[in-house]
């Protein structure tokens, strides 16, 4: 009989951010932070990120702003809830159909049409990508954009973890710009205007890319789908020049070492817009980012794939076994929760 695999650690369900940490009591930048290094890891609040960066190095953060990406409906008799993923250069949206209890995505099939509020009709078409069965594209009746489409008719995403419905403020980045992703970036959520002013202070260039997130897969953990994103000239090049000089570009979020890993893949960013399938891991390893501040994934997350290709297995595995240990202070995780830097 083959040995079931080792669980890498251990996530209590009472270590699971219900509430925004201001209803915690507690501003944005006081959320803690684990600063892993080879020296070991210290227990911080993300406050603490300037004295942890070097002048010179460079944060990159993905200035995409969250919609209102759940729309409820009928289906069959019943409530349903529709999370809208994003939308394709032809037109069609990626959708998932959602379980009337919220516990998972729900069965359907091709040709079926759905009836949103607004008058929109929309058919499932065929899984998208190719091969799965939780995502969905889908033609909406008649043609309406889904930006516009969730500003009048959509509702933030809200898993069941989360207690209660925040606004969605609560789910904005402080430089949160341009509209698109279907959740929030959420390792950014710490970074205030403040902070963001200290950091500059302290000689850390700040510099911006967009990546629209689509919806995650809260049960099933699967790789990540296909984005939008666009990796402007002007960070390109200071991404360029950071490393020239011997600096750190220390990403802000799993999305920005995607989009600066699908512009860097030669080792030099060059200006992109476009779309990214990029799997980064084991076998593709970061090529220009060399840290990482990152939200807290569960142990079965493919986020940790990447995490790894950013700073190792053995850094990864360091920083995770030091915030579950007995007696250490006690972390949050999901997007409401704590935060890691990961300085390989």
């Amino acid at each position: 009989m083959s040995a079931q695999p080792t669980e890498r650690f251990h996530v209590p369900s009472s270590h699971e951010a219900a509430v925004p940490p201001e209803l915690r009591g507690l501003a944005r930048d006081a959320v803690r932070l684990a600063e892993v290094t080879r020296d070991g890891v210290r227990h911080l609040k993300a406050g603490a990120l300037p004295d942890l960066l070097h002048p010179g190095d460079l944060l990159v953060v993905n200035t995409s702003a969250t919609l209102p990406a759940a729309v409820d409906f009928r289906r069959r008799g019943h409530e349903a809830v529709l999370h809208v993923s994003t939308e394709l250069d032809d037109g069609t949206w990626v959708v998932e159909v959602r379980r009337p209890d919220q516990s998972g995505p729900d069965l359907v099939c091709a040709g079926e049409t759905l009836k949103l509020p607004g008058g929109i009709r929309l058919q499932l078409v065929a899984p998208h990508p190719d091969g799965q069965s939780r995502l969905w594209r889908a033609v909406p009746t008649p043609t309406v954009g889904r930006v516009d489409y969730l500003w009048e008719q959509g509702r933030p995403i809200r898993y069941p973890y989360v207690e209660g419905a925040w606004p969605l403020s609560m789910l904005q980045n402080s430089y949160a710009e341009q509209p698109g992703s279907a959740e929030m970036p959420s390792a950014g959520r710490p970074l205030t205007a403040d902070l963001l002013v200290r950091l500059m202070a302290h000689g850390v260039a700040v510099a911006p890319i967009v990546l629209h997130t689509g919806v995650s897969s809260q049960e099933t953990h699967e790789p990540p789908q296909p984005e939008r994103f666009v990796v402007p000239e002007a960070t390109a090049r200071l991404v360029n020049s950071t490393r020239s000089v011997g600096r750190r570009v220390v990403a802000v979020g799993t999305t920005v070492v995607r989009a600066l890993e699908t512009a860097g893949s030669s080792g030099r960013v060059v200006p992109t817009d476009g779309w990214t399938d990029l799997v980064l891991g084991p076998q593709r390893p970061a090529r220009v980012v060399d840290g990482l501040l990152s939200g807290l994934h569960e142990p079965e997350a493919s986020h940790l794939d990447l995490l790894e290709a950013v700073a190792g297995r053995p850094l990864v595995d360091a920083g995770y076994a030091a915030i579950t240990a007995p007696g250490a202070p006690r972390y949050l995780w999901h997007e409401f929760g704590d935060v890691m830097l990961l300085l390989p």
